[in-house]
């Protein structure tokens, strides 16, 4: 059993845009498959450019605020209540469009080697 509380957690910075926060919540350790669990904070304009997780499904759900995320080139609303999977290989970047901070819960998932591992490899090279 494990309980952790959001605010003893420190904020940390998102690897894509190190000028948005977040705070992990669980890490690649703490449950089998999961590569974390966390809760990010987008400022008005803020943006984590389209990136490529190889081996990862991504999961997030608006809390808060309103913003996209733009996935394989398709724009998504972002809007309080919204679930959005990302799926391994999918490029995708999300931005905070709005005039309020956009506040995103979001884990991810190891997905086991498929036969489109050649194409995701080349994607990311």
């Amino acid at each position: 059993m494990q309980q952790i509380q959001l605010q003893t957690l420190p904020y940390e910075t998102v690897s894509h845009n190190t000028a948005i926060q977040k705070k992990v919540i669980l890490r690649t350790d703490s449950l089998p498959h999961l590569t974390h669990f966390a809760q990010a904070y987008f400022e008005p304009g803020q943006v984590a450019e389209s990136h490529i997780h190889a081996d990862m499904n991504e999961v997030f759900f608006v809390l808060s605020g309103c913003g996209e995320i733009w996935i394989e080139q398709t724009r998504h609303p972002l809007i309080p209540g919204a679930c959005i999977v990302v799926e391994a290989g999918e490029s995708h970047e999300v931005r905070n469009s709005g005039g309020e901070l956009l506040v995103l819960s979001y884990f991810g998932i190891v997905t086991p080697p498929t036969l489109h591992d050649s194409k995701i490899d080349s994607l990311i090279d």
